[in-house]
Order: structure tokens, then C-alpha cells, then sequence
């Protein structure tokens, strides 16, 4: 029982830290699995620790803490993109695009707190995103650029899978790119009805395309001003 009540309480720090509700959090379908993984991560071993190098480079570290990292890093730049959207509404959204562009941020920030209480003194430092080549008054190029991040987070989340090997981290990141395949679609439909499976993220066997974490960073990269490195996360 004494279990049950530490693991609420880690549920309601998160929740309070993440700045959303607690329903939109514990609608991620992740919080109390969320407590048990804190833990876990705590014990792995130190060679998997992130780390700055001399010229500011973050490296993600290696093994499951590196691809939790990994995720991490792409989840602050979601987060960061749709509270600036948020912010600054580009004209010609209706209420309801609003409303539920604000529900996507809402689940980007919760992802975002979710991985940084989860990896603790193991995370990588708070990431300093560069929307500079982005009008965010401009509702194509908000849209366009939302198509961007969440396509590459999916294919991101799925390349990941087969290098996780933890299975409780497997679990969760299944349940999280479950809720970014549904913001890909519905961004997709805004600027193309019908185009939310099409050939450019699902092949001819069905199957959503996938990309390896060197493909993501690389394409991640344009949005960053911090440097991160991957160089240590596993291959296979």
C-alpha cells in the first residue's frame, strides 16, 4: 500500500511540474507506469550517462538512457514549437483548430515532463530551440512545419523500438507515439484532407515508415541552436 501512495505522489509532482492538467496527463495512459519507471531508470549504469563535451555538444549517452534522451530531446523541440503556436495564433485558425492544436500542446509538454522526471539527474540539459526560419503568423508555414515534427517524431519513435531493451520502456514509447501518430493525422488532414496515410509516411506493406536516430537528429538539427550527438546511442 505504501507503494501505491509514493507512486501517486510522484504521479501529482509531475503532473504540477509538466503545468497541465491532470486529466490531459493521465490521459497519456502513462502515469503510474510513469512512477515505476523512475526508479528503473535510476539504477542503470553509469556508462550510459549523458554528458556535455568541452565545446557544448550534448551526447545523448548510450543504451536505453541514451535513446530515453533521444526522446527527450525531440519531445522539448515539440513542446517548445506548439507553445509558441499557441502563443501566437497565425490568423485563419478557426476555434476549434485552436482548441485542439492546444490539446496537442498540452500532450508535447506532458511527453516533455514525463521523460525529464523519468530520467532525473540522468537527463540531458534543457535544449535551446531556433524557430527563427519559422512566421508563426503565417498558418502554412505552422502547419507545415507541425507536419515536419510530428511525421519525423512517429518515424523517430518507431526506428527507436528495435534499439530499446528495457521492456517497460518499450511499452511506454509504444504508448506515446500512438498519441503522435494521431497529431501527425490530424495536422496532415488540416493542410490536405485525406492525405493522413498516404505514400509519404505508410509503405506498400502498410506499415509506417521509420527512421534511425543519426536521420532524425540530422533533420532535428535545423531547429536547434543547442548541439546534440548520438554518436553513443546503440545501432541494433
Amino acid at each position: 500500500m505504501k507503494k501505491d501512495v509514493s507512486e501517486k505522489n510522484q504521479v501529482e509532482e509531475i503532473v504540477q511540474m509538466s503545468g497541465v492538467s491532470r486529466r490531459h496527463f493521465l490521459a497519456l495512459g502513462s502515469g503510474l507506469a510513469l512512477a515505476g519507471l523512475i526508479g528503473t531508470v535510476s539504477s542503470c549504469k553509469k556508462d550510459d550517462d549523458p554528458i556535455v563535451t568541452p565545446d557544448g555538444t550534448i551526447d545523448l549517452g548510450s543504451g536505453d538512457i541514451g535513446i530515453l534522451n533521444y526522446a527527450y530531446a525531440l519531445e522539448q523541440l515539440e513542446a517548445a514549437f506548439y507553445t509558441k503556436v499557441v502563443e501566437s495564433f497565425a490568423s485563419g485558425f478557426s476555434a476549434t483548430e485552436k482548441a485542439l492544436l492546444t490539446d496537442i500542446r498540452d500532450h508535447e509538454v506532458a511527453h516533455r515532463e514525463f521523460f525529464k522526471a523519468a530520467l532525473g539527474a540522468k537527463a540531458i540539459p534543457g535544449l535551446t530551440p531556433n524557430f527563427s526560419s519559422i512566421d508563426f503568423g503565417n498558418r502554412t508555414q505552422v502547419l507545415a512545419t507541425a507536419k515536419t515534427f510530428e511525421d519525423l517524431g512517429v518515424a523517430a519513435y518507431n526506428g527507436a523500438g528495435q534499439l530499446i531493451q528495457d521492456e517497460a520502456y518499450l511499452l511506454l514509447a509504444g504508448k506515446i507515439v500512438s498519441v503522435e501518430a494521431r497529431h501527425a493525422a490530424y495536422i496532415r488532414d488540416l493542410i490536405a484532407p485525406g492525405s493522413f496515410a498516404n505514400a509519404e509516411v505508410i509503405d506498400a506493406n502498410g506499415l509506417e515508415m521509420s527512421k534511425l536516430p543519426p536521420a532524425v537528429l540530422a533533420a532535428a538539427s535545423s531547429f536547434l541552436t543547442s548541439k546534440i550527438s548520438g554518436n553513443n546511442l546503440p545501432t541494433s
